[in-house]
């Protein structure tokens, strides 16, 4: 189950993010802005997705949670494919938030099976290994999408119909839709496992949102905090690959190679470190060492900020890795230290108002300000690295202060007052 959740996992996000390297050829085929870039990257994907995760979090708890993923996958599948066909600003924008509906699908599902299948104790590690299909997507995105889009423009797909007469960037989003429907063969293979709590469907939605609403004083700080660690990480993802072309002359292949791999190792590396060191605190110190660990993780990703100050290639990638292990780390302690405290019964409710709170804050506020700043604060196509520099700095010392304000309320006594609630 965890294998395939990992592979559903990196095609969501390797689907997600595809757009960051195909940004300058779309900019100049339709005839738009960095901020409409950002548009479809960001608002198009996330207006939908926060809105989509609750209701897909609350059929989570209540019906087959992988006939939910798997229509997911159907439907961002052929999406994808349908953006390499879209001939205006308007429908791609359309055909990204269908890839968003679909994908809102995946986390709480996910989650709350993974959840049901292991026992608290190595629930980290396995939410990482999940989370680490995420890290790896957005690094194929840039590794693969470089490989297809530098495959098509040597004129290697020719021979296929349909997508042989397409021009590069619309090639590689309809070959990268493609693959959905193997991930859905995999996932027929996964039994769904019995729910902990049998009562767990008939809890109204209501009710659960009280539960949730009890404990507010930890958890809060905690989504918001894992929020502004993703908006810092989508600001990196999404326009990175754009500053190493626009200020460094890095052609897409090249930056596929290099930016890819070290995407996909970086944010590996983070997520699986955090869940197996937060697993170990969690047993020694108890589930407040998820928050002391993500906040020094936090502390030392800040350095990736100096991006915009970067004057090689190398010296940017080394931002990129460094912001991206460290933030990777924190987000995956985040996300173990909110399952640490919720109810069984309404995890899927909980893994929702998670992707809300990263899609709405994370990945549209996060990708949409760095557009605007470079769009209009500094003006200059090339200035995008001081950008996402400017964005990364303030995002992080808030999660920071979030941080340390959900440790000063402390997990452990927040999971005993859950369960004195009836």
């Amino acid at each position: 189950m965890i294998v395939v959740f990992f592979f559903t996992a990196m095609l969501s996000y390797t689907d997600r993010f595809i757009l960051s390297l195909l940004v300058d050829p779309l900019r100049a085929d339709l005839k738009i802005s960095d901020t409409q870039v950002s548009l479809l990257q960001g608002l198009a994907f996330a207006l939908v997705y926060s809105f989509a995760g609750l209701p897909f979090g609350r059929l989570a708890d209540r019906v087959s949670r992988r006939a939910v993923i798997i229509a997911g996958v159907v439907l961002w599948s052929v999406a994808t494919m349908a953006c390499g066909y879209a001939h205006s600003f308007a429908q791609l924008f359309a055909a990204r938030v269908l890839v968003g509906i679909g994908e809102a699908a995946l986390a709480p599902a996910a989650v709350s099976m993974i959840a049901d299948s292991f026992p608290p104790e190595r629930r980290g590690t396995a939410l990482s290994v999940f989370i680490a299909g995420m890290a790896i997507g957005g690094g194929a995105a840039i590794s693969i999408g470089g490989s297809l889009v530098g495959a098509a423009t040597l004129g290697l797909f020719k021979a296929l119909p349909i997508v042989g007469v397409l021009p590069p960037w619309r090639a590689a989003l309809v070959l990268l839709g493609a693959p959905g429907m193997l991930i859905v063969l995999l996932l027929l293979t996964v039994r769904e496992p019995p729910r902990r709590h049998a009562a767990a469907s008939a809890v109204p939605l209501s009710d659960a949102l009280t539960r949730l609403r009890s404990s507010a004083g930890a958890l809060l700080p905690l989504f918001l905090a894992v929020a502004l660690l993703s908006a810092a990480d989508f600001s990196f993802q999404n326009w990175t690959p754009a500053l190493l072309s626009r200020r460094f002359g890095l052609s897409a292949l090249d930056i596929g190679r290099q930016l890819g791999l070290l995407a996909i190792l970086s944010g590996v590396g983070g997520t699986m470190a955090g869940g197996l060191l937060g697993d170990f605190g969690a047993r020694r110190r108890g589930e407040v060492a998820r928050i002391s660990l993500a906040m020094g993780a936090t502390l030392l990703g800040l350095a990736g900020s100096a991006v915009g100050l970067a004057s090689s290639p190398d010296q940017v990638l080394a931002c990129f890795v460094l912001w991206g292990t460290m933030a990777s780390a924190g987000e995956a302690l985040g996300i173990a230290a909110i399952q640490a405290v919720v109810p069984d019964e309404v995890r899927g409710v909980s893994v929702a108002i998670t992707s809300l709170c990263n899609m709405l804050l994370g990945l549209a506020c996060g990708t949409t300000l760095t557009a605007l700043l470079t769009d209009r604060w500094f003006g200059n196509p090339r200035s995008v690295g001081a950008s996402i520099g400017t964005l990364v700095l303030p995002s992080a010392l808030m999660a920071l202060a979030l941080l340390w304000r959900a440790r000063r309320r402390g997990l452990d006594g927040q999971k005993r007052a859950f369960s004195l609630m009836p």
